[in-house]
């Protein structure tokens, strides 16, 4: 899709886990399944990540995201959660956007330069609320494309 990270519009759904660690057992099962990862390897290290501090960035949205060996460019899956959850963010407010990365295990600046893209994104108060309002995957997809098409121009 772009430079910075793949987003395959499969790698998008509407979650309703209602607790962190259901959010990242999922979220490693839909990694697995669109990008043909290991689904263990996936959560373990997501989880590992997550011991070194929450990934709720704050302002309602997270950004689980790891590192993986067997990758060759960065991916991207998102839920949108049905009720937000709490996910021991920053400002202590529920989560209602999960943005989830993976890169390759020497993917320094590259990771860093996705994870940025993927957080002006999300720091739009107005891109936020469509992504909340948006009425299922296809539409989420179509706000997305043109933002990260133009954060890789």
């Amino acid at each position: 899709m772009n430079a910075l990270f793949t987003l395959d519009p499969a790698a998008i759904m509407t979650a309703t886990e209602s607790s962190k660690d259901a959010i990242l057992d999922r979220l490693s099962t839909l990694f697995a399944e669109v990008y043909e990862l290991d689904r263990d390897a996936v959560r373990a290290a997501l989880l590992e990540r997550e011991e070194l501090g929450s990934t709720g960035f704050g302002r309602r949205f997270a950004i689980p995201h790891a590192r993986l060996d067997d990758l060759k460019r960065p991916v991207a899956a998102i839920m949108q959660m049905a009720t937000p959850i709490e996910f021991d963010a920053a400002d202590g407010q529920p989560v209602d956007i999960i943005f989830g990365l993976l890169s390759p295990e020497g993917a320094g600046a590259s990771h860093l330069h996705a994870l940025a893209a993927i957080s002006r994104t999300m720091r739009d108060e107005r891109m936020h609320e469509a992504l909340v309002a948006a009425p299922g995957p296809e539409a989420i997809y179509s706000l997305l494309s043109d933002v990260i098409d133009r954060d890789a121009a």
